[in-house]
């Protein structure tokens, strides 16, 4: 242990880090350095500065890594489709990386010997942070104190702070815990380990219950350019408010709850309550539009990477060679993508009202079923022929007795 000096400590002010900086300095003797992300938690990060000193940290890094998250992030995998076992939109996953980039320049500005993260050893998160350290800084040591330390429950964690007079944002009657970002807010352990329970309604806090949303449908309209969202009900926003917009607007309709028992990386499964109304909005409203824009071979095979991209994200692997090549082609793909969406919102329910696109594939006067001057109906007669021949030969292989 002697070999390290200096650490930079991934920072979020809850239960884990507050008691890892401590337990740094008394097993490890080095100066720790914190770095707290503003990933857009909607909690003001300013106290964290105090909190981290009095712990013991010699300065902290609070850094706003908003703008970065979304466009850089969300945005490429909204684009991708990117949906982990057809339900989790990847709040968690999607963060981590953008977070881990910035610990690297950080431990490398100040010359630091390793990283430090507060993920237990049986969540997908460690790997997620890792696997961006060894891509872009393999010479930096990681530190996983949950991987060392005696430390067996968050009820010991809470009597080894309270030992030491830190203060702590759970308590052992309430000791789920919580992740929050622009994208989503998920919700794990403690009474939710029962995936047989039904979580509390004063729980959730960027959605209200479809029992409680408005009578009356709420309609929202959003535009894509190249399949990136670029304004709601007409107004240009910055990606950053667009998703707040949406929250808000998702929210207040009961939309984005979902509760999932989802296979992790490492192996189990776990059960897990999120909270991603504008981010199931957007993810809805770019297919929507994709049904109009993209060919029917396109867009087949785009679905085929899409479930990829999505494993690529939640296993931690963003900085590979595999995801930009999968962006490469996603942003081919996206260049139709253009147009706008309508969606009517109702009581946790989205209704797509209407769609238009300047690359509209979809004519009338094609798929109408009244008179049209444009399709040869006996043409249908030889394609079947030829497309169902493997058909007919089998037939006769099998009918060849009778």
């Amino acid at each position: 242990m002697s070999e390290i000096k200096k650490v930079v400590l991934a920072y979020s002010g809850g239960l884990d880090t507050s008691i890892i900086i401590p337990w740094l300095k008394e097993n490890y003797g080095c100066e720790v350095i914190a770095m707290a992300a503003d990933v857009g938690q909607g909690e003001e990060l300013e106290p964290l500065n105090e909190k981290a000193i009095k712990t013991g940290a010699s300065k902290i890094y609070i850094e706003d890594l908003k703008d970065d998250f979304v466009k850089n992030y969300v945005f490429p995998m909204v684009k991708a489709g990117a949906v982990y076992e057809g339900k989790y939109l990847q709040g968690t996953s999607i963060a981590r990386p953008v977070i881990a980039k910035r610990l690297v320049e950080i431990a490398l500005a100040e010359k630091a010997d390793a990283i430090v993260h507060g993920c237990t050893g049986k969540g997908n998160d460690q790997v997620r942070f890792e696997l961006t350290i060894k891509a872009l800084a393999p010479q930096l040591k990681v530190i996983a104190p949950w991987r060392e330390w005696d430390i067996k429950s968050r009820e010991e964690e809470i009597d080894y702070a309270i030992a030491r007079g830190i203060p702590v944002p759970v308590s052992k009657e309430k000791p789920y815990s919580m992740d929050r970002n622009l994208w989503h807010i998920s919700y794990e352990g403690g009474v939710l380990e029962d995936p047989d329970f039904e979580p509390k309604e004063d729980m959730f806090l960027l959605t209200v219950s479809p029992e409680k949303a408005p009578d009356k449908p709420t309609y929202v309209t959003i535009d894509f350019e190249q399949g990136e969202p670029v304004a709601v009900d007409g107004e240009k926003l910055s990606p950053v408010a667009l998703v707040e917009k949406l929250n808000d607007i998702a929210g207040a309709n009961g939309v984005g709850r979902v509760d999932l028992v989802e296979n992790r990386l490492v192996g189990m499964k776990s059960r897990g309550v999120y909270e991603t109304p504008g981010g199931t909005v957007l993810m809805y409203a770019h297919k929507e539009l994709e049904y109009l824009t993209l060919d029917r071979d396109t867009m087949h095979y785009k679905e085929l990477i899409a479930a990829k991209y999505a494993e690529l994200v939640y296993y931690g692997q963003w900085f590979t060679p595999l995801r930009e090549a999968l962006d490469a082609f996603v942003n081919v793909t996206q260049q139709p993508v253009t147009g706008s969406v309508r969606l009517k919102l109702y009581k946790g329910n989205i209704i797509v009202s209407g769609r238009t696109s300047p690359n509209s594939l979809y004519r009338e006067d094609l798929a109408t079923f009244g008179a049209d001057e444009v399709y040869n109906q006996k043409d249908a007669a030889g394609f079947i022929n030829l497309f169902g021949l493997p058909l007919t030969v089998q037939g006769w292989l099998k009918n060849k007795g009778n």
